[in-house]
């Protein structure tokens, strides 16, 4: 299938990262993380608006009683949209690894915020993977973690993906929605094996149940059937740091890409300017909603 890519936005995200669609507003929130900026985007308006400046700001998600979750650092926090008011909605993860910050984060359809961890310094396995439900403090779900990075669940909810970016590997998990647990962590897409470029990185999952990967360092987002590991379809984006992907517009049938523009120097950047853009293409499939964070 030939697609068509075109530029949603380009404020020059230094690590674009994060999305996730408001169905209500009509709004795709995305962050960049080395930026400190929250971002919303709406359809057909090249210049996003910056809702928040929030340091290492790293996802975002619609809560379903109003207002932004979110994750930065240490903390999971919540925005209010009418004060722009931030607050810690728990205790702090990993403050003592100081080499530690959030990175990735998504919820399930019954509205735990998943997150995980990672070492800025990208060497050792300090991260993990956590889960926050209302009125709980975060529970950590995986450790030894180095790069905690991709997250998506199957449209029956009964499995969960996730990456974990330096083993280049995408794994399925069995996911219990109910108790909001996982087991028999097995791997689907080995990026090593399949010799493909660049380490898996955000991700996203389609109607029909196939998974979206973003390549960082790859300049490409793929599709992959996750029952066979066949890939299926190969999109060149202009940007060499893919990070993430979220379906979002009227129908869900827009697929949204972030893209990062970290430690590149100018003959990088003159090769690929758009580096640090938003993306969009009508991929000829429609994508699952995002869940709201319950809390």
């Amino acid at each position: 299938m030939t697609v068509t890519l075109e530029v949603a936005a380009n404020p020059r995200a230094e690590i674009g990262e994060g999305p996730s669609w408001d169905e209500k507003e009509g709004v795709l929130y995305w962050v960049d993380i080395g930026g400190g900026v929250v971002y919303a985007h709406r359809p057909n308006d090249m210049n996003d608006e910056v809702v928040q400046r929030v340091k290492d700001v790293s996802s975002v998600v619609p809560r379903r009683d109003g207002g932004l979750a979110l994750t930065s650092q240490h903390g999971f926090y919540g925005l209010d949209m009418q004060t722009k008011r931030l607050s810690l909605l728990t205790v702090p993860v990993e403050a003592d690894i100081g080499t530690n910050r959030f990175n990735d984060g998504k919820c399930d359809a019954a509205g735990r915020f998943w997150a995980g961890t990672m070492d800025t310094l990208q060497k050792t396995p300090s991260g993990a993977l956590y889960v926050l439900e209302k009125g709980r403090t975060p529970k950590k779900v995986l450790a030894e973690i180095t790069i905690s990075n991709g997250l998506g669940w199957s449209p029956d909810n009964e499995t969960m993906y996730y990456i974990d970016s330096p083993t280049r590997k995408v794994s399925a998990l069995d996911y219990d929605l109910r108790a909001g647990s996982v087991g028999n962590r097995r791997t689907i897409v080995d990026f090593s094996v399949s010799q493909q470029p660049g380490n898996p990185d955000g991700m996203s999952v389609d109607a029909e149940g196939m998974i979206w990967v973003a390549h960082w360092g790859g300049a490409r987002l793929t599709r992959w059937d996750p029952t066979t590991g066949r890939l299926l379809e190969t999109i060149a984006v202009p940007a060499d740091q893919v990070a993430s992907c979220c379906f979002g517009g009227r129908n869900l049938d827009d697929l949204y890409i972030t893209t990062a523009r970290k430690r590149l120097d100018a003959e990088a950047l003159a090769a690929k300017p758009l580096s640090g853009a938003l993306f969009v293409i009508k991929p000829g499939v429609r994508g699952l909603p995002t869940n709201k964070f319950d809390g």
